[in-house]
């Protein structure tokens, strides 16, 4: 299952040395505040917003999302001796 990366977008950001105004502005929101919550994960990145991020952290879209293997438990009978 893949699972979308926010904590892959904010070290990127930040690795980069980008404002939060700076991916504001890039992503057409009206202030930092805004797009702060989006990168928390308050709000959902649509569709439409992950070719502009993929631009502005100058990365590959499928980087913004990760691979999460899911454990499973399973129960052992127990043979009777």
């Amino acid at each position: 299952m893949r699972t979308f990366n926010l904590i892959y977008i904010k070290n990127r950001r930040k690795e980069l040395q980008i404002s939060l105004q700076e991916m504001a502005v890039s992503l057409g929101f009206k202030n930092a505040s805004t797009y702060m919550k989006y990168e928390r994960g308050d709000y959902s990145f649509k569709a439409e917003h992950l070719p502009l991020l993929a631009k502005e952290l100058n990365c590959k879209i499928e980087n913004f999302f990760s691979l999460n293997v899911v454990k499973t438990a399973t129960k052992r009978k127990r043979k009777a001796n």
